[in-house]
C-alpha cells in the first residue's frame, strides 16, 4: 500500500507534520522554501505536488486550509470510485476534515488522527453518521465484489428500506442498520462466485488459501489457466484469496509472482519444515515430492499451512502438465498472512549529499523499508529518513562485507535498503550485487531476492551542473584508485582518453596514501590539450563546506584536491565564459558550432 503524504506548507506546521506521520506511518512532503527540517519528500509547487499524488492513489494528509486543497485538486477529480483519500487539518490539529475518499479510508485515517490529536473528525459521509458504518468500505480481510451499487443501496437505506444478511458479517451486524428478514435488500457475505446488483452487495471474505507447486521454469500461463479453471468448477471467488503458497525454494519463481500480480494478492513462502509439518493433514502425501525437496505435499502442504490449525482442504491436489494446486479454507479471513514474503533489496543512490538532491523514488524506497546497510556516513545524510528503520553500519574498505549482508537481509523475507552515495551504479555498490550471485557469493535464499536498483545524481551530474555544462559533448570517467585496477590500465585509460580528447572526470584522485596518481594524469593530459585547458574541483557537493573551483590544466596540484573532490578536466574545446553576476562558468560546445548552416559560426 502508498505510504500517505503528510503536507507541510509552513515551518509552524513540521512538528504536527512529524507527529501525524508517525502516527500513521506515513511520510513528510514540505514545500522546499518553507519546511525542510523533518522533511522526507520537498516539493516547489503546491498544486503540481497534490495532483500527482492524487494521480498516483496516494493518500493525503494536508495540514492547510480546507479550500485551498479543494481549489488545487479540483481539475483532478474524476472518478469517485478510485480515488485516494484525502484530508485536510487545520495547523493547530483541532479541526479534522475528511475531504475527499471518505469510504476509501479518509474518515478512518480522520478519526485516527483526532483520537491522537484529542480534536474534531468532520465525518459528513451519510452512512457514517445515520448507521455507523461505510457499505462500501468493509474491513481488512472483506472485499466487496460490486462497489458501484454501493452508493444507491445506502440511498435506499436512508430512505427507510430494511435489510437482510447472509453470512457472517461481524462489522456489519454491530451497525445500526435496520434488519429484517427475507427483504429485497440483502448484504450477503460468501466465498463462492456470487453476483451483486442494485438490491445485493456482495461481500468475499479472504478466506482460501491457494497452495502452488510448480517444476522450475514453468510457463506463467500454464498455472494461471490451472487457477482460473479450480476456481471457476469450484465456484469459488478470486476475491476471497488471501494469497498465493508456496515452498521457499519458489520464493523467485516466475510464474508464482506473475500469479500473484494477475490475481492481485501476495505470495507468502514456508520453509519446508513448516510444510512437512502438515504431513498429517495431508490428502495425498507423495514420497516422490518428498524426495525431490524434502516435503511430502508442497501444494495441500502450503494451503493448509495458510489457512491455520483449523483449517481444511476444499480442493485437494490437482495437477497440470508442470504445475499443481490445491485450496484451503479458514475459519475466519486471514489478514496477517502467514509465511515469508520475498525479500526485497532496494539499491540505491541518495545522490551527492543534500535532500532536494535526492529524488522522489529513492525517498519513497527508503521510506518502505525495514533495514538501512551502508557507509556510516551516507546513512548519517538521510537524517530523519533513517527514523525507525534497523541501521547496519560499515566502514570503508567493507564494501563486499556491506552487499553481502544487504542480501542476506532480504534473504529473510525483509525489506532492505543498500544505501550509497550519487548513483550507486557508478563506482558503487550495484554492480557488487549481481557478482555474488554469479559467483556463488550468497545463500540460495539471498540468490532468490527482488532486486531493484534506482537512480542517483552521480558526484560528477553534481560537479558539472554547479561548474556549468562541461559534458556538454563526448565525455567519460576514470577512477584513479588502484585498489581493484592495476596501474597500467589506467594508465592506459588516461592516455587514451586523452588522445580521443574526452571531457574526463576522475573519481577517487587522491586518498591520504596515494597521491602520485593524479599528477602523473595531469601530465599526461598535458600532452594533449592546452596547458590553459579548465579544470573544474568540486568538494562536498550538496553538503556544508561545498567548494566548486576552476583552475587551469597547467596549474592543477595534487595539494588542492582531497578524497572528497571530483576533478573534471575539459576537452580541447572546453572554454569559459563569465557573466554580469561575477560567474566563471565552464562549458563544451556541442560540437555543432561550426556545422555549415548554423546561426554559430
Amino acid at each position: 500500500m502508498t505510504r500517505p503524504a503528510v503536507i507541510c506548507i509552513s515551518s509552524s506546521t513540521e512538528e504536527l507534520g512529524l507527529k501525524i506521520a508517525k502516527l500513521i506511518d506515513g511520510d513528510v512532503h514540505g514545500l522546499s522554501k518553507r519546511v525542510n527540517r523533518v522533511c522526507s519528500v520537498t516539493f516547489d509547487d503546491t498544486g503540481a505536488h497534490l495532483r500527482t499524488l492524487h494521480k498516483s492513489g496516494t493518500p493525503i494528509i494536508a495540514i492547510m486550509a480546507s479550500g485551498a486543497i479543494i481549489r488545487l485538486l479540483a481539475n483532478a477529480l474524476e472518478d469517485k470510485h478510485q480515488e485516494p483519500a484525502v484530508v485536510s487539518i487545520s495547523e493547530d490539529g483541532s479541526s479534522i476534515v475528511p475531504l475527499l475518499g471518505g469510504h476509501h479510508g479518509a474518515n478512518d485515517l480522520a478519526r485516527k488522527i483526532a483520537d491522537a490529536l484529542d480534536g474534531h473528525a468532520a465525518i459528513t459521509t451519510a452512512g457514517d453518521t445515520r448507521f455507523g458504518v461505510a457499505l462500501d468500505q468493509p474491513p481488512a480481510g472483506y472485499t466487496l465484489s460490486n462497489p458501484q451499487h454501493a452508493k444507491g443501496f445506502m440511498a435506499d437505506l436512508l430512505a427507510g428500506s430494511p435489510v437482510s444478511i447472509q453470512g457472517e458479517a461481524p462489522w456489519l451486524e454491530a451497525s445500526d442498520l435496520a434488519f429484517a428478514d427475507d427483504e429485497q435488500h440483502q448484504l450477503i457475505v460468501t466465498h463462492r462466485r456470487t453476483e451483486g446488483n442494485a438490491k445485493t452487495l456482495v461481500y468475499h471474505p479472504a478466506i482460501l488459501h491457494v497452495g502452488i507447486g510448480c517444476e522450475r521454469g514453468v510457463d506463467p500461463k500454464e498455472v494461471e489457466a490451472l487457477v482460473e479453471d479450480v476456481l471457476k468448477e469450484n465456484q469459488l471467488a478470486k476475491e476471497s484469496l488471501s494469497g498465493i503458497y508456496s515452498i521457499k525454494l519458489k520464493t523467485d519463481e516466475f510464474a508464482i509472482y506473475t500469479l500473484s500480480q494477475s490475481l492481485e494478492v501476495p505470495a507468502r513462502f514456508f520453509h519446508k519444515a513448516i510444510l512437512e509439518a502438515e504431513t498429517p493433514r495431508l490428502a495425498n502425501p507423495s514420497e516422490t515430492v518428498f524426495n525431490e525437496v524434502g516435503v511430502h505435499g508442497v501444494a495441500e502442504g502450503s494451503a493448509l499451512a495458510a489457512s491455520g490449525p483449523d483449517g481444511v482442504l476444499i480442493v485437494e491436489k490437482t495437477k497440470s502438465n508442470r504445475a499443481t494446486i490445491a485450496i484451503a479454507i479458514s475459519s475466519k479471513p486471514i489478514v496477517d498472512l502467514p509465511g515469508q514474503a520475498r525479500g526485497r533489496l532496494f539499491v540505491v543512490g541518495i545522490g551527492p549529499g543534500q535532500d532536494a538532491w535526492r529524488s522522489p523514488e529513492v525517498s519513497r524506497m527508503l521510506s518502505e523499508v525495514t533495514d538501512l546497510v551502508g557507509y556510516s556516513l551516507y546513512l548519517d545524510l538521510l537524517g530523519d529518513l533513517a527514523g525507525g528503520k534497523q541501521r547496519h553500519d560499515f566502514d570503508l574498505g567493507r564494501e563486499e562485507d556491506r552487499v553481502r549482508h544487504a542480501m542476506e537481509l532480504a534473504g529473510e523475507g525483509k525489506t532492505v535498503a543498500l544505501v550509497c552515495s550519487g548513483d550507486a551504479g557508478i563506482y558503487a555498490m550495484a554492480t557488487l550485487v549481481y557478482e555474488l550471485i554469479a559467483k556463488d557469493g550468497v545463500t540460495d535464499a539471498a540468490k532468490r531476492i527482488e532486486v531493484i536498483n534506482s537512480p542517483g545524481i552521480s558526484a560528477l551530474q553534481a560537479a558539472a551542473a554547479r561548474a556549468g555544462a562541461p559534458l556538454g559533448h563526448d565525455f567519460c570517467t576514470i577512477s584513479l584508485s588502484d585498489l581493484l585496477t592495476p596501474w597500467e590500465d589506467i594508465q592506459r585509460r588516461v592516455h587514451t582518453a586523452g588522445e580521443g580528447d574526452f571531457v574526463i572526470a576522475f573519481y577517487n584522485p587522491v586518498s591520504k596514501k596515494r597521491r602520485t596518481q593524479l599528477a602523473w594524469a595531469r601530465d599526461e593530459l598535458l600532452k594533449h590539450r592546452p596547458a590553459n585547458t579548465p579544470v573544474v574541483l568540486a568538494t562536498n557537493l550538496g553538503r556544508d563546506g561545498e567548494t566548486v573551483r576552476t583552475v587551469a590544466l597547467s596549474d592543477l596540484h595534487v595539494d588542492d584536491v582531497d578524497m572528497l573532490t571530483v576533478v573534471i578536466v575539459g576537452s580541447s574545446n572546453t572554454q569559459t565564459v563569465a557573466t554580469g553576476d561575477g560567474q566563471t562558468w565552464v562549458y563544451t560546445p556541442r560540437g555543432y558550432s561550426g556545422k555549415q548552416g548554423t546561426r554559430m559560426q
